[in-house]
């Protein structure tokens, strides 16, 4: 990977994230820039893959959160649009092709991605590690509904989590890579089991009270 790009990005690109909310803080992302660049090395030789195309969409493909969640990915490609420093790295039909792999990346989205980084960053977005998927959910609920009681975040969270992961969830999974198929069927055994996800629920949420009580 081109140094001064990594560069570029984890000082002038990554700090924004520092907006977001918890769910969606830098720790996520550097998760899904790891989880992208682990995913390129599992597909080397299937596709001719620029890691340094998969770097970039992974750290620009939540930039948008602080505009609001819902047209996210509109806005994060829009971000990555209008960033004149990538012509650097970058040529036009390249920084058009990782726009499109933003886009495309929601766990909602019913149409494959346009490209194989679509596919890579829609598949490392989805952090499947059961402890880290229940974190995310109870943190977003604390942050977006803090009106709630652990009882009202609970069933906030079940309703999420099943939605999503649950057998028919929207969650889709375009490269089913091994670690993300492991981790799904453990998310789903872990559904199965309310008193664990309810105890582990509890667990995050007295952390995040205690981290900060005006929660």
């Amino acid at each position: 990977m081109a140094p001064s790009l990594r560069r570029y990005l984890e000082e002038q690109v990554l700090p924004r994230y520092r907006d977001c909310d918890a769910a969606h803080d830098l720790r996520h992302i550097e998760a899904v820039i790891e989880n992208s660049l682990e995913i390129a090395r599992e597909l080397r030789g299937r596709y001719a893959l620029d890691i340094d195309m998969v770097y970039a969409v992974a750290a620009y493909h939540d930039i948008g959160i602080p505009q609001g969640r819902a047209d996210h990915h509109l806005t994060s490609a829009a971000a990555l649009r209008a960033d004149c420093r990538l012509r650097q790295w970058f040529s036009p039909p390249q920084i058009e092709t990782m726009a499109q792999a933003v886009e495309d990346h929601r766990a909602s989205a019913k149409e494959r991605p346009r490209s194989i980084y679509g596919e890579i960053v829609s598949e490392a977005d989805r952090t499947l590690d059961p402890e880290t998927v229940v974190r995310r959910t109870v943190l977003y609920g604390l942050d977006h509904c803090p009106q709630l009681d652990f009882d009202g975040q609970y069933a906030r969270a079940w309703e999420h989590l099943r939605g999503k992961y649950g057998p028919g969830g929207y969650v889709k999974m375009w490269l089913r890579t091994g670690k993300n198929t492991r981790d799904l069927e453990a998310l789903r055994q872990l559904l199965d089991d309310a008193p664990r996800l309810k105890q582990m629920c509890r667990q995050f949420y007295d952390t995040a009270k205690k981290e900060d009580p005006r929660r």
